[in-house]
């Protein structure tokens, strides 16, 4: 398979990945022939990029950090969650009722069990969502991101729970926001930004009341938006003054909010991301920062991208260690015309040879 935009994409071309609704439910299924009502409802949708399959890639599939089954689960969970206390606008007093640390619980037991497994822990988020599911498939992504970092770092197993429940529910204060301001498709007002900003509290004075999520989990939702600077809200702490988990969380909600489709802006390629975030070091915790970057794959398997040499090729295998250096199978020469015989070049020995940009 390989990664296109959804611009380049073609009548008769196959989806390669499942696309995802809101609730996690499949809304089109891999192996559907793209119609150009399909491909013009996407790009309505707000798909920027797709997968497909062709005979010069059908080989190459990008192996996810956890299995398919459980990340639906988990992204009808949230779902089903902030959904429920969107609609309901429970007072805070009620949502005490709930029992969300057991259910979360559950939930991140599950996506740690995988990443546990995995023997090379990189980052490759390949599932396709349309705009309106990014708020719990987001979720869903920080959590997996910040669990890589937690088993990076060592923690212990009471603290990756801790941290992905956090994770999982860092931003469960923007359901009690207005519903027409974190529904909004394009920029906030200086006001509307204030408003948002409450967030923060909202969500941990939620989590706190709840029997079964410890006050680490949380401070995910009160300090996600704190900076490393001082220059972060809701007050304006500044480095270790920040708990560490916050900090994870803050890089993983950045990370994917960069990386994904999003109506008022384009999506961010990760290698993009982690330029992004190389910079904002004294911004973000430099050194979570530096662990973060030595577990994504800079440029992901399936990703199409153009060699300096003026061929187009996608990435087929990537390697711990070589973030710029993965295995390109070329697919077009300079002319743009396509191989009928493709070959691969392993960037890791041909260091004359190098990747200009994913495209």
């Amino acid at each position: 398979m390989r990664k296109v935009h959804i611009s380049h994409a073609k009548s008769g071309d196959v989806l390669a990945v499942d696309l995802f609704a809101a609730n996690g439910s499949v809304l089109l299924s891999r192996g559907v022939r793209l119609t150009s009502g399909y491909i013009r409802s996407l790009a309505q949708k707000g798909v920027q990029y797709i997968y497909i399959d062709d005979k010069q890639t059908y080989d190459i599939r990008p192996r996810p950090l956890i299995s398919p089954t459980v990340r639906q689960q988990a992204v009808k969970k949230v779902y089903e969650t902030m959904t429920a206390l969107i609609e309901q606008k429970k007072l805070l007093s009620r949502v005490s009722s709930l029992d969300l640390g057991k259910e979360y619980e559950k939930v991140f037991k599950d996506i740690l069990d995988y990443l546990l497994k995995q023997e090379d822990l990189l980052i490759n988020l390949s599932d396709l969502v349309i705009s309106n599911g990014y708020f719990f498939h987001h979720s869903v992504n920080v959590a997996t991101i910040a669990g890589v970092i937690g088993i990076a770092k060592g923690y212990r197993p009471q603290q990756l729970l801790d941290l992905g429940i956090g994770a999982l529910l860092f931003d469960i204060g923007m359901t009690q926001l207005p519903d027409g301001l974190w529904r909004k498709k394009g920029f906030l007002t200086e006001e509307e930004k204030e408003i948002v900003r409450r967030h923060t509290y909202l969500g941990f004075e939620l989590l706190r009341r709840q029997r079964n999520i410890s006050l680490f989990s949380a401070h995910c939702a009160l300090q996600h938006h704190e900076r490393c600077d001082g220059s972060g809200y809701p007050r304006a702490l500044s480095g270790d003054e920040i708990h560490e988990y916050a900090r994870i969380v803050a890089i993983a909600d950045v990370f994917d909010a960069l990386t994904s489709a999003r109506y008022h802006r384009r999506q961010y390629s990760p290698h993009e991301a982690a330029e992004y975030l190389s910079a904002a070091g004294g911004i973000l915790d430099y050194d979570l920062i530096k662990l973060f970057l030595s577990h994504i794959a800079i440029y992901p398997v399936a990703t199409t991208v153009l060699l300096n040499t003026g061929h187009v090729g996608v990435v087929s295998q990537v390697f711990p260690g070589f973030p710029l250096r993965p295995i390109v199978r070329v697919i077009k020469n300079p002319a743009g015309e396509e191989l009928k015989s493709p070959y691969e070049i392993d960037l890791r020995k041909e260091m004359n040879i190098t990747i200009v940009k994913a495209v």
